[in-house]
């Protein structure tokens, strides 16, 4: 029996109020499959229905903070595995957002490249 290999693309469910910024991610990540979501409050049933391998957290957005809404995805029996990298312009206080982690979670800065998050990405989503 012929069985064709599946082949599953990395997901990321990236998390910004910044419409723009989600998209643009789209565009240059596209060897993963990336969804945006730009509401902070609806993030929960968006990583629900979509499934990702990996969250791109904002860590600054209306209505809900990145570190409150990482600390609600680590309490929900679906969403409490996985990984979670954020991804922001104001890094924590005192780190360079590089190589660094806050609440156990990396952190990348913005601007990133392409290159800090396949390394993210290749380092949080154990296949």
């Amino acid at each position: 029996m012929n069985v064709w290999p599946f082949h599953h693309k990395t997901r990321i469910l990236a998390i910004d109020d910044e419409a723009g910024f989600t998209r643009l991610l789209q565009l240059a990540a596209a060897q993963y499959e990336v969804r945006g979501e730009n509401d902070p409050l609806r993030a929960i049933e968006t990583a629900k229905e979509f499934k990702p391998d990996l969250i791109l957290l904002d860590r600054i957005m209306p209505g809900m903070t990145g570190d409150k809404l990482a600390v609600s995805f680590k309490r929900h029996p679906q969403l409490k595995d996985i990984p979670i990298a954020f991804l922001t312009a104001t890094p924590p206080d005192g780190e360079d957002g590089s190589t660094h982690t806050f609440r156990g979670c990396p952190v990348l800065a913005k601007p990133v490249t392409m290159e800090a998050i396949n390394r993210c990405v290749q380092e949080c989503v154990k296949r």
